[in-house]
């Protein structure tokens, strides 16, 4: 990885770094060395003092490749970029935990009734304080015969709130070099730059200028953002399902720009099942080689479920220094796993986890790796034989006798046969409800052996299968529309009566409705006729309720929107003149509670631009 071209640094226009704006998309830049007596050590940290002991040893554990799962690198200078999730601990002082303040614009019509204003208050208050931090890695491995043990690591790290891949990556291929050019000055120059930036908004193209380049990238959706991030912002009826977007550049949930093609390219038929594993909060442990292919293979599954709002817990690199191993160590068989998706390196995993009931290997070793990959399932990451990806090579792939008999070896060597030989596998007992879309896969570009062609296809085969299983969720969660349905005063009656309530949820009740009713064409097509099952466990499973309820919330507040607009546009005398005087009273009453509520959020800075109308 090579600095932008693009990029200088200019000292006489270099910025000073303001902490609290640098808050908004920053929480520290670190750099931690690899110390042979003594470990993993932070050399820097800014702002100071901004982690607790704990948290800055998890940060130094997780920063760089796991030794067991590296290969003898024997180049001169390796570079590579992941990303580490880690939960926060209890003790962090509350004011180091200060988030992003996000605010989806919407100028036209945002929040301003008591209502709306506690609709939003309860969203902000459930996120006071992050519970997770997200770790963003350039790591470089040098090789010297002249130092001990052969070479020496360090890695340049960002830690955020938020899930922004797409803004941090870049970012650390221009920090990074620049680091190991200038030293612990370009921390100063980098930070100076990012305390500048404007706040993120969800679900927009942002512009965010880094010297004299410029970074354009989009941030995931609001819908798709965990309220635990310490984030507040406002979230549109729009964004909602069932409703697919119709601008398809536009990020639908976590991860967009992973790519699921690349990292999947040898399990493409397993993309279903995996959804299916996703959509109910299975426990995956996703094993790779190298922390990239690692953190990449997890972010593609996190991804593979937009618009739903991912509640499970997921660590795209996970050690075993994690503090959570210990639990994770100590299940005994016939104990059940948390939900969640854990990406690891270090083979020791699939001995201590080994009755964790999914396990999915994706990704290539290096060709001088001890771990040999198998040819026929390269990734396209390293030269090899390319693959086609048409109807009748997937159907040889798939049921030809050589492939049934590896399929059968597989099963019964187990996740253990990893330990000899690196394959791209699937170990699960799970009967997946829907089928593989073989029209999706004939679709699918062969990339050829030119790299950069390979890297331009795989773009395009990542758009035709992020459209398909967001077409696919989109559907899924499309008779849970009615309960989210906002509606506006009826023709003649007075919009100054409370909203009625949007209708209520009974598990037992829709189940039986969408028993009756069906479940749509597009579903039907694609789903064997146990689907209803499938149904009864995303109710039961971890990502039901958190969504439903964030879903509900956003509804109540576009219902009352809508019933606000409708008394701006009323005309008060026309509306009482055909009232009796009883009714004529209680609507006065009505006018001058909401009237007061104006007013209210006028003189605390909550009103919007027409609230004075």
């Amino acid at each position: 990885m090579s600095r932008s071209p693009s990029f200088s640094v200019k000292p006489e226009l270099s910025v000073k770094p303001d902490p609290d704006s640098l808050q908004r998309w920053v929480v520290a830049f670190c750099i931690i060395r690899f110390d042979l007596e003594q470990g993993q050590l932070i050399e820097e940290c800014y702002p100071p003092g901004c982690l607790t002991q704990e948290e800055e040893l998890e940060v130094a554990f997780s920063s760089f490749p796991d030794s067991v799962s590296q290969h003898q690198n024997r180049s001169s200078i390796h570079d590579c970029i992941f990303f580490f999730r880690f939960r926060r601990h209890k003790n962090t002082k509350q004011g180091n935990v200060t988030s992003s303040e996000i605010t989806e614009i919407d100028d036209k019509d945002t929040t301003s009734t008591p209502k709306e204003e506690k609709v939003i208050r309860r969203l902000r208050s459930s996120g006071k304080g992050s519970r997770h931090l997200y770790g963003y890695v350039f790591n470089r491995q040098r090789h010297d015969e002249r130092l001990k043990r052969g070479g020496e690591q360090k890695s340049v790290v960002i830690l955020s709130h938020g899930p922004y891949s797409s803004v941090f990556r870049p970012l650390l291929q221009i920090m990074g070099p620049l680091y190991f050019d200038i030293g612990k000055k370009a921390i100063e120059h980098i930070a100076g730059y990012v305390s500048l930036w404007p706040t993120p908004v969800p679900g927009k193209l942002m512009e965010l200028p880094i010297g004299n380049a410029m970074l354009k990238v989009n941030l995931p959706p609001a819908h798709s953002l965990p309220l635990e991030s310490g984030i507040a912002y406002e979230e549109s009826a729009s964004s909602m399902a069932p409703f697919l977007p119709n601008n398809q550049s536009v990020p639908q949930g976590l991860f967009h720009d992973s790519d699921l093609f690349g990292t999947f390219k040898g399990l493409l038929l397993q993309l279903w099942l995996l959804w299916e594993l996703l959509l109910i909060g299975e426990p995956i442990l996703v094993i790779a080689p190298t922390p990239p292919q690692c953190c990449e293979a997890v972010a593609s599954l996190v991804s593979l479920v937009a618009p739903l709002l991912y509640s499970v817990d997921f660590r795209p690199y996970f050690t075993i220094h994690d503090p959570e191993f210990a639990q994770l160590n100590s299940l005994q068989e016939g104990d059940k796993y948390p939900p969640m998706v854990l990406g690891v390196t270090n083979l020791f995993f699939l001995k201590a986890l080994r009755n964790i009931p999914h396990i999915v290997s994706v990704g290539s070793p290096a060709p001088n790796s001890s771990r040999v990959a198998l040819a026929s399932r390269s990734s396209g990451r390293i030269p090899g034989k390319p693959e086609g990806f048409g109807l009748q090579q997937l159907s040889l792939k798939k049921f030809s006798p050589s492939n049934l008999l590896n399929a059968v070896k597989l099963r019964r060597d187990g996740p253990l046969c990893l330990m000899t030989e690196h394959k791209e596998a699937i170990w699960s007992t799970y009967a997946a409800t829907t089928k593989p879309d073989t029209s999706i896969l004939n679709r699918l570009i062969d990339a050829g052996m030119s790299p950069r062609v390979e890297e331009s296809m795989s773009v395009v085969n990542n758009e035709i299968l992020r459209r398909h299983f967001l077409e696919l969720t989109t559907n899924f969660l499309a008779p849970f529309g009615p309960y989210f349905r906002a509606t506006t005063p009826p023709e003649g009656s007075s919009p100054f009566a409370d909203p009625p309530p949007l209708p209520p949820f009974n598990a037992d009740e829709f189940l039986m409705s969408l028993s009756a009713r069906g479940v749509g064409k597009f579903l039907s097509k694609r789903m064997r006729s146990n689907w209803l099952d499938l149904y009864r466990r995303f109710l039961k499973g971890p990502n039901f309720l958190p969504w439903f309820q964030r879903r509900h919330a956003v509804a109540e507040n576009e219902q009352h929107r809508l019933w606000r607009q409708a008394r701006m546009k009323t005309d008060i005398h026309h509306l009482i003149s055909k009232m009796p005087e009883l009714e004529v009273v209680d609507c006065f009453n009505a006018i001058e509670r909401h009237l007061l509520g104006e007013i209210q959020l006028q003189q605390s800075g909550r009103a919007v631009a027409d609230s004075a109308a």
